[in-house]
Order: structure tokens, then sequence, then C-alpha cells
């Protein structure tokens, strides 16, 4: 018997009917949306402890107060575990929605690991499956995403570590003119790109996306309250 997608589920490979598509799983309404991009499996367990008062505190009661999509690959690992864990844990409504390139996900029930596939996160809402088997074939999938689900609402993208591919997401969301808020000191990346936003870095592809004007540093770790505060009147304010 072939894996069978989660509830809620829709796949799609032409970008044409992406808005189609979305509607059909009852995603249609213009709303404030968050596009999360950053640490996957390789955050490792005092990373996700220390990471975890970010989504808890900020990012998940912002969303929720502002009636906003979140946005994230949907698999269970890293940032998307974290954002998954943080909506049951408020018993919150936001729509959670894990763009994945249907390759790279084990869809069966129950999961089955296989190399070169995870889960998908348990605790999203949504999931769209897009053609590709490599990560970094959702990366593009992502952007348009957000795009066609907040209209002419406010949309932002924020960096919580990342690698190579984080970088695919980050140069997508310049690319659709996208306000990105790097989260300093969460590693990596992130860290990367506040250093080339302070005009401490040599890594020219690091100072090139800085200045693209699109990047803000944040630094929520310290206070997460705050930051949520900051992020939500960019939101509410800019829609």
């Amino acid at each position: 018997m072939g894996a069978q997608a989660p509830s809620q589920t829709v796949r799609v490979n032409d970008s044409a009917k992406l808005p189609e598509a979305l509607r059909s799983v009852g995603l249609e309404e213009v709303r404030p949306t968050i596009v999360l991009t950053g640490g996957a499996d390789a955050l490792v367990a005092r990373d996700l402890d220390r990471l975890r008062p970010l989504f808890t505190q900020a990012l998940a009661p912002l969303a929720e107060s502002v009636h906003a999509y979140v946005l994230d690959g949907g698999t269970e690992s890293g940032i998307m575990r974290l954002m998954g864990e943080a909506r049951a844990g408020l018993n919150a409504r936001f729509p959670l929605i894990g763009v994945a390139a249907e390759g790279t996900v084990d869809l069966s029930r129950p999961p089955s690991p296989s190399p070169g596939s995870v889960p998908l996160e348990p605790h999203h809402t949504h999931f769209v499956l897009v053609p590709g088997d490599r990560w970094g074939d959702e990366s593009p999938w992502i952007a348009r995403v957000a795009s066609v689900l907040a209209g002419e609402a406010s949309s932002i993208t924020v960096l919580i570590d990342g690698g190579e591919v984080s970088w695919e997401d980050v140069t997508n969301s310049v690319e659709a003119g996208r306000r990105v808020f790097v989260v300093a000191g969460s590693g990596r990346l992130a860290d990367t790109l506040n250093d080339a936003l302070l005009g401490h870095s040599e890594d020219e592809r690091a100072l090139e996306m800085a200045r693209s004007g699109l990047l803000t540093t944040i630094h929520p770790l310290a206070n997460p309250r705050r930051t949520a505060d900051a992020l939500e009147a960019f939101l509410v304010g800019e829609g």
C-alpha cells in the first residue's frame, strides 16, 4: 500500500495553481504571515533548550495574537519541531503550515524511517507537498506560499541559526521583498549575517545580503516578549 499523507495536505506542482490548491484546504483568508527558517537536524538538545523560549514566549504567542499564518519546512526537527510544540503547548489556533519537498519526507503511518527522509511534525495543521527530493527544493515554494497567503497583509521571515538551505530561504525572501529578522546569537548563518550587518565580516555573500536593506537583527534570546512586541508592531503597523 502506498504512503498516505496526513489530513489537510495538498500537493502542488504548478505555481499558477497554488492559490487554488491553498483554498482547497481552507487557506484562503489574507492574514499576516511569518516564515520561519533555520536549523533542523544540526540543532542538538542544548540548542533546542536554549531556543525554546523564543517559540513559547515570542513566536507562538505573537502568531496567535495577530491571527497570523506561520510557515516552515514542516519536518519533525529543529526549529520546526519547536514551533509545533509551542503551538500545541499554548493550545493555539493559528494555522501552522509546513511546505516540504515530497521526496524528502516520510509520509507512512506510522513513520517508517528511511535514509534521506524524515517524518512530518505532527502538530502542524496543514502541509503543502511540492516536487523535489533534495533539501532546499521546497525553498522557492515557501516564498510563493507566503506571498499568496499574505496578499496585501504584512509578512516577515525569521532566521534562527540555519545552514545552506536557509541561505536559499533568505535569498528568496529578499527577492520577494520580505523583511528578514535575524536572531542574533542563535548560531551559524544567523550569526554570520549579524556580523555582516555590524560590519564585522569579510564574507562577501553575507555582506551583499546585508546591503539589501531588508535584514534586521533582533536579540530575542535575552527578552523574548519584547521581541514579540517589536515583531507585532511591524506586522500590524505595516499591514
